[in-house]
């Protein structure tokens, strides 16, 4: 778990750098959302995971295609998460 933890740690931190930097729909900032949201799923936080996952999507609609894989696939994992709660 630690590993996880230390992932969240700093993804985090280049979430914040991404913000700062990144215009607020970049797809890069999605792709965070999502890494981070699959950190706190492996670790079983996943009401945590869910907020990062919707986060994730919510990006994903402004900044992709609809039928774009990458939005494609942060709506599964949506989805699963949801399954979990």
């Amino acid at each position: 778990m630690g590993e996880y933890s230390k992932a969240v740690e700093l993804y985090e931190k280049a979430l914040e750098l991404g913000q700062k930097s990144l215009p607020s729909n970049h797809p890069d900032l999605a792709a965070t959302y999502n890494n981070i949201g699959k950190a706190y799923s492996s670790m079983g936080e996943f009401l945590k995971a869910f907020s990062f996952y919707e986060r994730a999507v919510e990006i994903g609609q402004i900044s992709l295609s609809q039928n774009h894989p990458v939005l494609q696939y942060y709506q599964e994992q949506l989805t699963e998460i949801r399954q979990k709660i």
